[in-house]
């Protein structure tokens, strides 16, 4: 019997894409052959401080010698996405209690549409759990030093841009 390839997407806003990302992103590569870090175009934020496209190639550049990583941007819903790229796996990173309770509704409410997709959640290294996005847009507002937060790949492109 064939057994079909293991394809997991990773979706987030990674405004900026983080350390912590990075982390999770890493550990999934460890369970699945295929992983689709999908940038979504979220209707309900906005200010982003990184166009989708700056973002891609950012994230891009801190894989781009895994051929297993495809880093792609999507609107809707995630379930539609694995669909589309034949994923039967979510991949979600939690730092704590609100994030699991969080993480825990959506992925019972992508379950209702197809209980064939199954949510796993990985925990990221102690060093990186306190990183978040929006503390990375505060510093990088202030103009503080970006580096231990932020994948150097990344941080290249963010420089590229100024």
């Amino acid at each position: 019997m064939h057994n079909p390839q293991r394809i997991a997407v990773f979706p987030g806003t990674f405004d900026p894409f983080t350390r912590g990302h990075e982390n999770i992103a890493r550990k999934a590569l460890q369970l699945f052959e295929q992983l689709y870090i999908a940038i979504g175009i979220n209707s309900s934020k906005s200010g982003f401080w990184l166009s989708p496209q700056q973002r891609q190639r950012g994230i891009a550049a801190v894989f781009n010698n895994i051929p297993q990583v495809h880093v792609i941007t999507y609107a809707g819903l995630t379930v539609d996405l694995c669909h589309k790229v034949g994923a039967r796996f979510i991949v979600r990173g939690v730092r704590n209690a609100s994030d699991w309770n969080y993480e825990w509704e959506i992925a019972l409410s992508n379950r209702q549409f197809d209980n064939q997709i199954e949510t796993v959640i990985l925990i990221p290294d102690e060093p990186l759990a306190h990183i978040r996005s929006t503390i990375v847009r505060e510093i990088a507002r202030n103009h503080g030093p970006l580096e231990p937060f932020i994948p150097t790949p990344f941080l290249r492109e963010i420089d590229a841009l100024s």
